[in-house]
């Protein structure tokens, strides 16, 4: 977050603060999570892992109403009850909670390879649901239960929470605006330090950066780009210098559509000086965010009348987790698909699973859905 105008917080990030523009006004956009009537639904939680606190620290700060929650680890839950709600009833397993009828949605905070089943008993329980990113290891299981949930009639969206964090909320509200013209490139570039995954279940899997952690950015690209597909996608991955856990930490992509590019640039093995970029060009303005963290970020507006900077509130973990579970609980309010519905998510999937094909065959160019399931090798 930042609320310090372009012209003083440019300095060592590229931005003139002196010729041809002036300081402009930034329009005032809708970039902030939707919040839903407090306590309007009431919500279980399976899986009280690590990333549950950040989903339970968001259902307090909008006033929601978890009542049942449950883990293969019982005290797990136990512990998230005491220190969020003691009243909610913690549940043995999956299958009692989900028999209980007194909670509307279910929060599937799981690992991916044991969510599929999950989230097609929750949704034959009747259950709204919000699924844990990434949705799915196979398009054609996305698919069945995306299927699944129109047939039961209920809502079922994913938790690609950076759709909310505050600088790129705004950057999609600005996009969809058309200030900046049609998109021509879109520009990523992070560097930052995961070395905290050593020791811990994700150093187990091979293409961390461009599958855990890059499934964001691969998201909100195709929000960026109205849900359009990349025609080809290349990508490369290597290990970085003296990098102390398995998976290679240094990761590109390169995505060709046509009449636009993306381009994804990862070093997850920056100890000091770690940066993270965001420049979006269009023809008729840019828009770019940059700033020491994924949380701490200026947003700057460049057209012909001159440089803006809105000042943003909030921050990634904050808003994004507020934005998930705020935006479903309003869709199933409105009887609408939520913003980031299942569906949605699918070519974000598919630019996923090109990438790390492509990274698998030396950064051979592959077409997006035209790899249907996550590589073994991931």
């Amino acid at each position: 977050m930042s609320d310090t105008p372009a012209a003083s917080s440019a300095s060592g990030y590229g931005l003139s603060q002196t010729g041809p523009h002036t300081v402009s006004v930034a329009p005032e956009l809708p970039y902030l999570p939707r919040r839903p009537r407090p306590c309007s639904l009431r919500i279980g939680m399976i899986g009280c892992g690590g990333i549950s606190e950040y989903h339970l620290r968001a259902d307090q700060a909008l006033g929601l109403d978890v009542v049942a929650l449950c883990d293969t680890d019982p005290a797990r839950a136990d512990a998230r009850r005491a220190a969020f709600y003691p009243k909610a009833t913690v549940f043995p397993d999956a299958a009692s909670l989900l028999a209980d009828d007194s909670f509307d949605v279910v929060d599937i905070a799981t690992h991916p390879r044991e969510r599929v089943a999950l989230v097609e008993a929750a949704l034959r329980s009747r259950k709204h649901v919000l699924s844990q990113k990434p949705f799915a290891l196979d398009l054609a299981d996305a698919r069945r239960l995306i299927d699944l949930a129109s047939s039961c009639e209920r809502k079922l969206a994913v938790n690609q929470n950076g759709r909310w964090a505050p600088h790129f909320s705004y950057l999609t509200q600005a996009i969809r605006t058309g200030i900046i013209g049609d998109v021509t490139s879109i520009d990523f570039s992070v560097q930052w330090d995961h070395s905290w995954t050593k020791g811990t279940p994700f150093e187990d899997i091979h293409h961390l950066v461009l599958y855990d952690f890059a499934v964001h950015w691969f998201d909100i690209a195709t929000v960026f780009l109205g849900g359009r597909r990349p025609l080809t996608v290349n990508a490369t991955v290597a290990r970085a210098a003296g990098q102390p856990i398995r998976p290679p930490c240094l990761a590109q992509v390169i995505a060709d559509y046509g009449d636009a590019q993306v381009r994804m640039g990862f070093n997850a093995r920056t100890r000091h000086g770690q940066e993270d970029r965001t420049v979006v060009c269009g023809t008729e303005g840019t828009l770019r965010s940059f700033g020491p963290s994924l949380t701490e970020q200026t947003v700057v507006l460049s057209t012909a009348a001159g440089d803006a900077s809105p000042r943003l509130q909030g921050n990634w973990f904050e808003n994004g987790f507020q934005g998930t579970m705020g935006e479903l609980l309003c869709a199933i309010e409105e009887n609408r698909d939520p913003s980031h519905s299942a569906i949605s998510v699918l070519p974000a999937l598919e630019f996923c699973f090109a990438a790390i094909a492509s990274a698998n065959a030396g950064g051979a160019s592959v077409a997006p859905g035209t790899i249907t399931s996550l590589p073994a090798s991931a």
